[in-house]
């Protein structure tokens, strides 16, 4: 159920709520060190009642070293907007390139990751907000189980004249694969605004599809 505060310029403010996301992706590896892959998500707001965005991403990954990955990436977003006097879909883009450690102690897979993010509203000037994220996750491997948990942890960063840490991500979840089908994950996800007078909690569930296409000749 989302909760509303009443503020003293009469406009009401979500201070929490529920998402759902849906994602299918397709990847492809040409060679051993590089994946590419298209993604495409939809996000629904408001007790999940209502279009939030949806956007379409194209991202590659490269192996640098062993457990070493750097992944640029683009995004194409339509964002609803419906705030304001002027209320619509909008047209954003935005850039943003990782880089990746994974590693593995006994059981325990461990990954972490640092992104910069630029995203711009189209035919906006002036209008960049980048974004400094730190995320760290693990999964567990159950002898004898196919619902490995995973569990990740991530920090938002504002750059700019603000560079402040605004926002913490926590998400649970697990991922099966399916013979030759692909994979089919599910999570839970809370967000946690960390800083502004009205400071919002967002419960998000997750369900997300896989599917990787190996180069056979390589």
């Amino acid at each position: 159920m989302s909760l509303l505060t009443f503020a003293q310029e009469e406009t009401y403010h979500t201070i929490q709520d529920l998402e759902a996301w849906t994602s299918a992706e397709i990847s492809y590896k040409p060679i051993k060190k590089v994946k590419i892959t298209l993604q495409q998500q939809l996000r629904l707001k408001d007790d999940a009642s209502n279009v939030d965005q949806y956007f379409t991403q194209f991202d590659l990954r490269y192996k640098l070293a062993k457990g070493l990955y750097i992944t640029p990436a683009v995004r194409f977003i339509r964002d609803n907007d419906d705030q304001g006097k002027i209320q619509g879909y909008e047209n954003h883009l935005r850039l943003q390139s990782d880089l990746i450690y994974k590693h593995d102690i006994s059981r325990w897979s461990l990954q972490y990751r640092a992104r910069y993010q630029t995203k711009q509203e189209l035919q906006v000037e002036d209008d960049n907000i980048n974004t400094f994220r730190l995320k760290v996750g693990t999964k567990y491997n159950i002898k004898n189980w196919k619902f490995d948990p995973k569990v990740g942890l991530e920090f938002f960063n504002r750059l700019g004249t603000e560079n402040e840490w605004y926002k913490l991500r926590w998400t649970v979840g697990t991922k099966y694969s399916f013979k030759s089908a692909g994979d089919l994950g599910f999570y839970f996800r809370q967000e946690q605004d960390l800083v502004g007078a009205y400071e919002k909690t967002t419960n998000i569930l997750f369900l997300k599809y896989g599917y990787t296409l190996e180069n056979k000749s390589k």
